[in-house]
């Protein structure tokens, strides 16, 4: 390593006594909270929603030709997701702050974003394939 590659190297580490740091950790804490609220309000209109459509074919006088039980546990899922990511971004926030405090910057490991993305991915192909079958 060449004298101007470590001083490249140590002028973009972050101070760790800047107050940007821990504000910086939390806007991205209340984003990820945001995120898991908004998947526990969209879980619970996708669970509500099968209900909206037995109450509809009840109203018009259908038969019932389809169950719309799917949509009640595609929304606990997606609630029950909203959770864990809330309790999720909370454990990591924390350790943030306790590694910060302790003067270490953390390492990104994108475990939750992972963990996120392959649940959500596995409940769209759910979804996907129900509404494939019930066409």
């Amino acid at each position: 390593m060449t004298y101007y590659d470590k001083q490249t190297s140590e002028s973009k580490r972050p101070n760790l006594d800047d107050p940007r740091v821990p504000l910086a950790a939390e806007r991205t804490f209340l984003a990820w909270i945001r995120t898991g609220l908004a998947l526990m309000g969209f879980g619970f209109v996708v669970a509500r929603f099968g209900l909206f459509l037995r109450e509809l074919e009840v109203a018009q006088h259908l038969e019932s030709t389809s169950k719309h039980g799917v949509s009640l546990w595609l929304g606990i899922a997606l609630v029950v997701l909203g959770v864990w990511m809330n309790l999720a971004a909370l454990g990591r926030y924390r350790f943030y702050l306790r590694q910060l405090k302790a003067g270490i910057m953390p390492d990104a490991h994108p475990r939750l974003e992972t963990a996120v993305a392959v649940v959500l991915a596995l409940v769209g192909v759910a979804a996907v394939l129900y509404l494939l079958m019930a066409a």
